[in-house]
């Protein structure tokens, strides 16, 4: 895979990282959504205002632009894998930017996830 075609995909990854962390910003405001709870209605409408949500969908809208762009110029069986980077972007910026400290165990799955997407990336 090519540096110019990997960058795209990794932009697009990153950018759907990011719609999740604004998605959990902003349930952090409005608390959980648990169906059948009385005030769950209310709650959702609350999310609603919230801007990271709407930098989210927006995030999330980008990324499908820019992984369209990246599926044009490689095999879908080789980028779909670099997916999985979604995972160590995620959990290294909800560290950091929502105080979600990862276990040993979380960890050590995100470290086989790494070597299985280079493995895929270099074939």
């Amino acid at each position: 895979m090519r540096l110019s075609d990997f960058s795209i995909l990794f932009c697009g990854v990153l950018l759907n990282a990011l719609a999740q962390l604004g998605l959990k910003a902003a349930t952090r405001v409005s608390g959980p959504l648990i169906a059948g709870d009385a005030g769950v209605w209310q709650r959702a409408l609350n999310v609603l205002v919230v801007p990271s949500l709407w930098y989210a969908l927006l995030a999330y809208g980008l990324s499908v632009i820019v992984w369209l762009v990246g599926l044009s110029r490689v095999p879908v069986s080789q980028a779909y894998p670099l997916l999985s980077l979604g995972y160590v972007i995620n959990i290294g910026l909800a560290w950091w930017l929502l105080g979600e400290v990862p276990n040993v165990q979380r960890v050590a799955g995100i470290g086989v996830i790494v070597v299985g997407v280079v493995l895929v990336a270099r074939s």
